[in-house]
């Protein structure tokens, strides 16, 4: 094999190494980006629990100071952390802080989120994802999962597993993010 056919080799494999890099990260965009503090959160789509539903996506936010807690009525951790996200609202929803909670509870399980909600006295939003794409989207690994999301559209907290909404911590990181002004 000649010099100039070794390097049409070469080229020949670079050529080939480059071509398959750049269809990979096409084809597989969502899996090779992540959802971190930083980053911008990704559009979903879910239902509310009225009859008939309606739609609900990430854009009905815009401009809001979001809490996005991913949850499911059989979940414990779920359970024990919904009294302080709803202490969180009755203090902060008067100032325009949107709670969200997307259950992803199996479909056809809307009455069963509708007493869940009732058991606990939950006045901010709930929607339903009965197909758990938020899950694939979020990329979590389980639930509870809550992102919060500032007025922009980025993350500011990514906390998985229950936690205490109404702490001073978290009170306060929201506070900032609602003083914020509307872009």
């Amino acid at each position: 094999m000649t010099v100039k056919q070794q390097w049409l080799v070469v080229v020949g494999i670079i050529a080939l190494l480059g071509g398959g890099a750049f269809t990979a990260s096409h084809f597989l965009k969502d899996e090779l980006t992540s959802v971190t503090v930083g980053s911008d959160a990704p559009g979903f789509i879910a239902q509310t629990l009225d009859t008939p539903a309606q739609t609900k996506s990430l854009t009905n936010y815009r401009g809001d100071v979001v809490v996005l807690n991913i949850w499911a009525t059989w979940c414990i951790p779920c359970r024990k952390e919904m009294p302080s996200m709803e202490a969180l609202y009755k203090e902060l929803g008067p100032k325009g802080l949107k709670i969200v909670a997307v259950s992803v509870d199996d479909a056809g399980a809307g009455q069963k989120i509708r007493e869940f909600v009732a058991e606990y006295g939950l006045t901010f939003e709930i929607l339903h994802d009965g197909a758990g794409t938020i899950q694939g989207i979020y990329r979590t690994t389980g639930v509870p999962e809550t992102m919060v999301i500032d007025r922009d559209g980025v993350i500011r907290k990514k906390w998985i597993g229950e936690d205490d909404w109404s702490s001073a911590g978290n009170r306060k990181l929201l506070e900032q993010l609602l003083a914020q002004p509307k872009s």
